[in-house]
């Protein structure tokens, strides 16, 4: 049994696991991150994400106690650095050479990611010129698996009166950023906090010289730099 679990093979959906669990674990503040957060971030019930846990740790592919703390092996996190890399590349290349808007790069690229072949990888990245960030301003980890863990703060907790820069989204569907797109938000975009609201934590914000109401959801949902 031990044999058949360690050539677990490493299917589609077991490589979208790993990488959502490195994503959460890595690039949110939550400290605790366990079952229901993945299912939350996978659109899944917890019961399949419990079940799938269950084979990830089995395979020695993720750490995690039930009601605790869920993390990646070395060799889990490998292969979602991979993954993320493979993704992040494709997304630069939709945006800067086929004409994709960055609404529309994430889907494709996640199915391009589960392509395997590293000399493709490597030729692509070389052709981009060794990008450090996609589209939506996330980072690109080396080919190596180098990766920069930067701390960011959302737009939520940003203080009323404080300035801030756009630097990524925490939301990559289309939805999401057609809707950044449609209020004139772009990656480097500097925001004034003019207000918040104490009833439901909506803000007044300004940039480009107007003004624009939105939601807390959408506030929890990008990435910024205080200024």
């Amino acid at each position: 049994m031990t044999n058949k679990l360690s050539c677990m093979r490493l299917t589609k959906s077991v490589e979208d696991y790993l990488k959502a669990i490195f994503k959460i674990v890595n690039e949110t503040k939550n400290a605790k991150v366990g079952t229901n957060q993945l299912a939350e971030y996978l659109n899944i019930t917890p019961a399949s994400a419990s079940n799938m846990l269950r084979k990830l740790k089995a395979n020695k592919l993720v750490t995690y106690q039930k009601y605790g703390k869920l993390n990646l092996t070395k060799k889990g996190e490998v292969i979602a650095v991979r993954l993320l890399r493979k993704h992040r590349l494709w997304e630069t290349f939709l945006y800067e050479q086929m004409n994709f808007s960055w609404d529309e790069v994430h889907e494709v690229a996640h199915q391009l990611e589960h392509i395997e072949s590293s000399k493709l990888i490597s030729e692509l990245d070389k052709f981009l010129n060794y990008p450090t960030h996609d589209p939506h301003g996330d980072v690109i980890p080396k080919e190596d698996g180098r990766y920069t863990k930067t701390y960011k703060i959302t737009l939520s907790e940003v203080k009323e009166s404080q300035a801030c820069t756009l630097v990524s989204v925490k939301d990559n569907s289309a939805k999401f950023l057609k809707y950044v797109t449609q209020i004139g938000l772009a990656l480097s975009s500097e925001i004034k906090i003019l207000e918040i609201r104490d009833f439901d934590h909506s803000m007044l914000i300004s940039f480009d010289n107007k003004t624009e109401n939105v939601s807390r959801k959408f506030a929890e949902n990008v990435f910024v730099e205080l200024i």
